[in-house]
């Protein structure tokens, strides 16, 4: 099972775990929470194509600029603190300190566009 949160309910996705979720409710539920945020919150659908931030790409993560921690943080499951990104840019920016600026600026000039 995929475990990207937008991209297990692309349309092609769904169509084939369909049988899996009996109602809209029991879909949703399996969306995490900071997905649904970062769709809502950029204007996205479920099946839009999400572009990575950083490289255009498609992206499959939606990566925490501040990370949640270990025990998981409800404050970092917003809007200005969430930016979608490819796997590729996630391994090579996402987790390392020196791209967090970076990150944010290339994030903020996004949320204005939006």
């Amino acid at each position: 099972m995929l475990r990207f949160g937008y991209l297990r309910k692309s349309r092609i996705f769904r169509m084939a775990m369909v049988g899996n979720y009996n109602s809209q409710k029991e879909w949703d539920a399996f969306m995490k929470k900071h997905t649904k945020v970062y769709l809502q919150g950029m204007g996205f659908d479920e099946t839009d194509f999400i572009p990575c931030e950083v490289c255009g790409g498609r992206a499959v993560d939606i990566h925490h600029i501040e990370a949640r921690g270990m025990g998981g943080n409800k404050e970092a499951d917003v809007i200005q603190n969430l930016m979608a990104l490819c796997r590729n840019c996630h391994i090579q920016y996402g987790d390392i300190k020196q791209h967090k600026e970076w990150l944010k600026r290339i994030h903020e000039k996004k949320l204005l566009k939006r």
